[in-house]
């Protein structure tokens, strides 16, 4: 893949107008955009297909986390959006990730379209150990992060939402087929915020990151197509 087929743009905003016009701004260097609950609650599923008919790929990041027949529902409703990526919790269990992944293969074949990926949150970026010590986990991250990716891997998903601290374990572990999301990218210099387990967009796609999601220093930035253009070099060149 090419770094335009490799960096999501997250479009963290509240409204259609803003939204549609990044697409527009930025859809020459950038093909994959992420929207996620803000933007969905804001504007609703029209949104996922204006962005797509103005020719954008979208990675629907909505985190479903609900029993199985629910989460199945939300699969087969993101199917029907026509979104490349959508995820959802490996904390909901192999059950609902099963039934997820079915019901947007059936979908899928049914609408004679491609499947979307399907992809597992493990743990958030915005989260370290004494955070999941908080909620009872008491595994250190990289444990916790590789159960939860093993158990999406045999309920047939994807691939996994990764911060770039759990790349190499996952690549390592999982094989090269095993798709990586990784949140928690931040170019040399933007500010971190409020993400606790970060990397430059080199260091992720050097430690194996097959996408690298990118929002704040983008589209928050005087010229947002500039600032696009800044990351894509920096993922796969020193300066």
């Amino acid at each position: 893949m090419t770094p335009k087929e490799r960096l999501i743009v997250a479009l963290d905003v509240d409204t259609k107008e803003r939204a549609l016009g990044l697409v527009e701004r930025l859809k020459a260097e950038v093909k994959i955009f992420k929207i996620g609950s803000e933007l969905f609650t804001s504007c609703g599923p029209s949104i996922v297909e204006e962005a797509v008919n103005a020719g954008a790929k979208i990675f629907l990041d909505l985190k479903f986390h609900d029993i199985p027949n629910t989460a199945a529902r939300a699969a087969v409703a993101a199917t029907r959006l026509g979104v490349f990526i959508f995820n959802l919790h490996a904390l909901g269990g192999s059950d609902m990730m099963k039934k997820a992944a079915e019901a947007a293969a059936d979908e899928s074949k049914r609408l004679k379209i491609v499947k979307p990926k399907i992809i597992a949150v493990t743990v958030l970026t915005s989260m370290d150990e004494n955070s999941l010590k908080k909620i009872g986990i008491n595994d250190n991250m990289e444990k916790q992060v590789l159960k939860l990716a093993e158990l999406a891997k045999n309920a047939s998903l994807d691939g996994v939402v990764a911060s770039p601290s759990e790349i190499k374990l996952i690549r390592r572990e999982l094989g090269n087929e095993f798709i990586i999301v990784t949140p928690g990218v931040r170019p040399e210099w933007a500010a971190a915020n409020d993400q606790k387990r970060v990397m430059t967009p080199k260091e992720a796609i050097d430690n194996g990151a097959d996408f690298i999601v990118v929002g704040r220093p983008i589209i928050e930035a005087p010229d947002p197509l500039s600032a696009a253009k800044r990351v894509l070099k920096e993922m796969f060149n020193d300066k």
